[in-house]
């Protein structure tokens, strides 16, 4: 087998990594859940990535993208920034990828919601210390999770039970998956990308974007944080 068939092989194996299904046609509801404090680049990075998802073959809107919250009042973002939620947790579609960034502690309908949803999702992912809401679920318990660099000592503290990975870029353990700090999320979502439509369709994703990192290429390439 000569190098570019050997080339050619490797991505394919790359693009075979705990892959997913999307649906035959239709687009794949995110929903983004907020509240108080939500930081803007946890959510609004990943927003980016799906609504900008270049898929080869395949028109329309690929991702449905919505905010959902416990009412319909206004929250205050990161930065003074006034975001209306989209829907409520009793009215949002159900969604087939959920993204969890920083916030306020979550009151006990945000973690039931967390909860109900995730039975059926294919992703629900934490970006940042949103990680510290996914893990008040319970649904961490026994797996693997990453979260912001300078909150490691704190989830370590409060979730014994679950495996910190510090250094880690991003962490996946069946349908739930962690990113660590801020612009982490922004590789994780690319990532997600990939696992449903394969490298071509990260990397299209990724350059529309002008995005030139690689940390969605390599879960482990936040090794300067690990210590």
């Amino acid at each position: 087998m000569n190098r570019r068939n050997l080339l050619t092989k490797s991505a394919a194996l790359e693009d075979e990594r705990n892959p997913l299904i999307p649906p035959d046609r239709g687009s794949i509801p995110v929903a983004f859940p907020i509240s108080q404090g939500t930081v803007i680049i946890d959510f609004c990075g990943p927003w980016e990535v799906f609504h900008s998802a270049d898929i080869p073959g395949r028109g329309g809107e690929v991702f449905q993208t919505y905010t959902v919250a416990e009412t319909l009042e206004p929250i205050t973002a990161s930065g003074g920034m006034g975001i209306v939620p989209n829907y409520t947790f009793q009215t949002a579609p159900a969604p087939k990828v959920v993204v969890i960034p920083a916030q306020a502690d979550p009151t006990q309908a945000m973690l039931n919601w967390v909860r109900s949803v995730t039975k059926a999702t294919d992703v629900t992912m934490s970006v940042c210390t949103g990680a510290f809401l996914l893990a008040e679920t319970g649904l961490l318990s026994g797996k693997s999770a990453t979260t912001f660099h300078e909150a490691y000592a704190r989830f370590e503290a409060s979730y014994p039970d679950i495996h910190l990975k510090r250094g880690a870029r991003f962490v996946e353990d069946g349908n739930l998956a962690s990113a660590g700090g801020l612009s982490s999320g922004i590789d994780l979502a690319i990532r997600v990308i990939e696992r449903y439509f394969g490298r071509e369709a990260a990397e299209r994703t990724a350059y529309t974007l002008e995005y030139q990192g690689n940390g969605w290429r390599n879960p482990n390439s936040n090794g300067i944080y690990a210590h």
